[in-house]
């Protein structure tokens, strides 16, 4: 017999019995997709289908009950979509189902190497010890090259640890993707040979399926210190393949962009935690920016540190990932958010630097805050 891997759901449910059925019927839908009468004998019904488990009022008082499932390996196949496709295929489309945690199998594991290099890899990288990593973006998209790097420079002189691209550069005829990832790389190294630095630029690789490894590879080549790759938009497996490839070797930054949808909804979707967390983890990501609390958009403090824990807790081994709390943060929410998360935290703060007069000095003035 096969390991089985459990899928903890909230069921929206009148009652136990409604929710007891439509759980047994997240069972079938999400492996053999037929009429319970009509489910084999022997080893389909014995391995393959779900087994509920175990059913329980919601804690947080919604209206309808924790339902458990756990399925077997045998139905993943050593395919990691397969294994999303039996956590959430079909039943995703139903209303009043939320999946809420996983319980990771061996084979699970074993499918899935996780994060290369994880918090201590990117502070390595970056030259600190166990203290907040601090990122920044170049934009707007509209920019030339020469801008663009120009403010690349300026981050880095300022202290910044990871410069990335704003997740809407691509490949415009502004900035194309080649020139711009081959000047703000030389305008980071510039900045690190006149302050003593060890700050690194993250091109946004997300775009065509054809295009993606090939930007990757590049970017390795030219020196980089990491991609930037939005799950949502380029494909979940992407990530893991690019994590789990021995030719590539560069930190990997995972960009909420197109994702909302999955865990906005209080009963449908995902738990933050599972989805921002645990499956990123799975996939590989070394970092994995999200919306803070407080900033423009709406995941409460109790959301964002539950997504700050599972980026460390312990997975079997695999690495902590960074969590990277941004949208819409100030100097003023440093402390805040320094009492929120610790130094286990990269902080992503963007559009509240370049509004300032001087760029360099306001970076300096963000790094001394966050190191007070």
């Amino acid at each position: 017999m096969a390991k089985r891997f459990t899928v903890t759901y909230f069921v929206r449910a009148a009652d136990q019995a409604e929710a007891k059925a439509r759980a047994l019927d997240i069972a079938l839908e999400q492996t053999v997709e037929i009429p319970r009468s009509a489910v084999p004998k022997g080893y389909v019904e014995d391995e393959i289908l779900g087994r509920l488990e175990n059913l329980q009022k919601d804690p947080e008082g919604r209206p309808g009950y924790l339902a458990t499932i756990s399925y077997s390996e045998d139905d993943i196949g050593e395919d990691f979509l397969q294994f999303l496709n039996i956590v959430f295929g079909n039943s995703s489309i139903k209303p009043g189902l939320k999946v809420e945690d996983i319980g990771l199998s061996p084979g699970l594991l074993d499918l899935c190497a996780g994060p290369r290099h994880g918090i201590a890899g990117l502070r390595a990288r970056a030259g600190i010890g166990d203290e907040p990593l601090l990122m920044s973006a170049i934009k707007p998209v509209g920019l030339s090259t020469i801008a663009l790097a120009r403010l690349a420079h300026d981050f880095a002189l300022g202290g910044m640890n990871y410069i990335k691209d704003d997740h809407g550069l691509v490949d415009q005829k502004t900035a194309p993707f080649d020139e711009r990832l081959k000047a703000c790389v030389e305008a980071v190294g510039e900045a690190n040979a006149k302050s003593g630095g060890r700050a690194s630029f993250v091109p946004n690789i997300t775009g065509p399926a054809t295009a993606i490894i090939e930007r990757a590879m590049q970017a390795q080549e030219c020196g980089a210190g990491g991609v930037m790759i939005a799950p949502a938009l380029a494909g979940y497996d992407v990530v893991r393949a690019l994590a789990a490839d021995p030719d590539f070797t560069l930190p990997i930054v995972s960009h909420p962009a197109f994702s909302g949808a999955n865990v906005i909804s209080p009963d449908c979707g995902f738990s933050h935690r599972t989805f921002y967390g645990t499956l990123h983890r799975l996939m590989g990501a070394d970092a994995v920016i999200y919306p803070n609390f407080g900033g423009r958009f709406g995941f409460t403090r109790e959301e964002c540190l539950s997504i700050a824990a599972a980026c460390a807790v312990n997975m079997g081994g695999r690495k902590a990932i960074v969590a990277a709390p941004g949208g819409g943060m100030t100097f003023g929410r440093v402390p805040e958010m320094r009492d929120a998360y610790g130094n286990d935290v990269m902080y992503l703060i963007g559009g509240a630097l370049l509004q300032e007069p001087n760029l360099v000095d306001a970076c300096r003035r963000l790094v001394a805050a966050v190191h007070a």
